[in-house]
């Protein structure tokens, strides 16, 4: 099984920490963001990272090899410009559909400024289970952006904060649940032919329009795990103490 991390972010958000490095090698409880991910997914038997960088791009090429890839195989997928998700992903199709494509096997996408316990293996399993085309960690919780899932639990569109219209793109659905998303996705690489978008895009565009299609991008309920954007200073001190407080294993 292969991962993608998504690296190449500003990090504006972090500034002034962001203003002489990338988001990815900002710590937190004595480590990078970038060395905690990729322990993570080293622990689900994850072996084979594609990361892509664009923002002191060389900085984390340069990590990578000093600390000898931490013993994985990690590619390294550059943006000259910034290519969002959607675009990102679509440039490293040639590392995940690698040798994986005719026999459908997943992969996950990690955002770097994520840090969580959910149970990757569990949702890999889940994923397999539904034969779905991706898998979203999903939680109950305060957020500026929501996804909507209808009562199968599949996408069916997404509103902008508590009480924004709803965008749906099956409008025929009566009834649906807003969740918010976690940054953790498990992928089949069939999705790789069905990304017609060009440049810098979402995948959040791209999976809302091939679920109006009918294509199954289900959610995965995360409430019961540990997790914490750190794309904020005051969310990275909070993780700390967590680590500290041993609320939060690493």
């Amino acid at each position: 099984m292969k991962a993608m991390i998504l690296a190449a972010g500003l990090g504006t958000r972090l500034r002034p920490l962001t203003n002489d490095r990338p988001k990815a090698l900002v710590e937190v409880g004595g480590r990078t963001l970038l060395e905690i991910t990729l322990s993570r997914l080293r622990s689900f038997g994850i072996q084979d990272v594609i990361v892509n960088v664009h923002h002191f791009a060389d900085m984390i090429v340069d990590y990578l090899k000093a600390n000898n890839n931490f013993e994985m195989r990690i590619a390294v997928s550059r943006e000259e410009v910034l290519l969002d998700t959607g675009g990102g992903l679509k440039k490293a199709a040639w590392f995940l559909a690698e040798e994986s494509r005719e026999r459908d096997e997943p992969f996950i996408l990690h955002n770097v400024d994520v840090i969580s316990t959910v149970d990757l293996g569990r949702m890999l399993e889940f994923h397999n289970e539904r034969q779905a085309l991706a898998t979203l960690a999903v939680q109950q919780r305060e957020t500026n952006r929501y996804l909507l899932f209808d009562e199968q639990h599949r996408l069916c569109g997404r509103r902008t904060g508590h009480d924004g219209p709803l965008e749906l793109v099956r409008p025929e659905q009566q009834q649906v649940h807003a969740w918010a998303f976690s940054g953790v996705h498990v992928i089949s690489p069939r999705i790789f032919p069905l990304m017609n978008e060009q440049g810098t895009f979402s995948i959040v565009a791209c999976y809302l329009r091939v679920a109006a299609k009918g294509e199954k991008i289900i959610l995965f309920r995360a409430d019961e795990y540990y997790w914490r954007d750190l794309g904020r200073p005051e969310n990275l001190a909070q993780a700390e103490q967590d680590i500290n407080n041993k609320v939060l294993f690493q």
